[in-house]
């Protein structure tokens, strides 16, 4: 049974296993112990109350039960750029006209920008290369909704989601090479690392302020801009269906894509409903669902399949224990696949 919980201070050992296998490109998952378990901590204290809200980070774990295992990590920040500037680039246009000589030209370009500076962020997501398989991703992804969707005051109404771009097997950025390297002299997995460990502000001290124009970079590095990594395409689809779009917005290091989209048209936020748990001798069949508890400190997300669901939705005892829920609790859950997907 894999469930999803939140992180506690003891799976810190856990999330070093798990970041040594990350590689670059995984900016919140650094292979450096003491900023995991200031991760960690934060996200504690988040739960605890005891955060303010430039600091407050849900970190959630995907356990396997039969193993006593982390295998996957995933989180949400609550208010992105609130403690620190939170850049990206927004593609944009430049025109360039002349009456006199009959010159028109629209130039594409690359502006820094804080326009999400408030907004939520899906973040940190990383699942063991082992456990890639009978929808472990979708869980522990897709978990992150249900969340939201119980406790949406708790954040922006606007959810962005950072997607890792385009880098080689030795961790070599195209847009890096042709950018990012003029301004700032190192390589582009030391940026990667220094961002993913919370030193940025040599970011705002080197990024040029002016508007860059995308024409002057290599065709490489065109290519790649608002492109995702091959290992992300299928998150970026998984997101995508969901309902988060890219509106023009890269990350400043390899041009990755920005996902955005308000919390309460996420289909798995707006689709999902709340029913009241029942437990029967065996596993359900039919649909698979998303299902959550609905205790704020005590989290717990897994999926289960149901049919012909009413107010109740019927649970195995091994389900309802893994959400520690008792008959007559209430649950929340949402058809794993979108309806045009299946």
């Amino acid at each position: 049974m894999m469930i999803v919980r939140p992180i506690r201070s003891d799976d810190v050992s856990a999330l070093m296993q798990l970041a040594s296998k990350a590689g670059i490109g995984v900016t919140t998952l650094p292979q450096n112990e003491e900023r995991l378990a200031a991760k960690i901590d934060r996200a504690v204290r988040t739960w605890r109350g005891e955060a303010s809200r430039e600091e407050q980070s849900y970190v959630f774990a995907l356990e396997d039960l039969s193993e006593r295992r982390v295998v996957g990590i995933c989180a949400i920040e609550v208010a992105v750029g609130l403690s620190e500037p939170w850049y990206n680039y927004r593609v944009g246009t430049l025109v360039h006209a002349s009456k006199e000589l009959d010159v028109y030209t629209q130039m594409p370009t690359l502006f820094l920008s804080n326009d999400h500076t408030g907004y939520s962020e899906l973040c940190s997501l990383f699942l063991d290369p082992d456990y890639r398989h009978s929808r472990n991703g979708s869980l522990l992804s897709k978990s992150r909704f249900l969340f939201l969707a119980e406790f949406q005051e708790r954040f922006a109404e606007k959810l962005v989601a950072e997607m890792r771009g385009v880098s080689d097997e030795q961790g070599r950025s195209p847009f890096w090479e042709s950018l990012g390297r003029h301004f700032f002299s190192i390589d582009f997995s030391r940026a990667d690392y220094l961002t993913g460990i919370g030193q940025k502000s040599f970011v705002a001290e080197l990024m040029p302020k002016h508007p860059l124009y995308v024409t002057f970079l290599t065709d490489e590095a065109q290519a790649v801009i608002g492109a995702v990594h091959p290992q992300t395409e299928p998150a970026r689809a998984m997101l995508t269906a969901e309902g988060l779009r890219y509106e023009g917005y890269v990350d400043i290091f390899d041009a990755g894509p920005t996902l955005e989209a308000y919390v309460r048209d996420i289909r798995a936020v707006k689709d999902s409903r709340l029913y009241h748990a029942s437990v029967q001798p065996e596993a359900g069949e039919g649909e698979v669902y998303l299902v959550s508890n609905t205790r704020y400190d005590h989290y717990r997300s897994i999926l289960a399949r149901a049919s012909q669901l009413g107010e109740v939705f019927p649970l195995s005892a091994e389900e309802a224990a893994a959400l520690d829920v008792a008959p007559g609790d209430l649950l929340r859950a949402v058809p794993l696949i979108p309806k045009e997907n299946m």
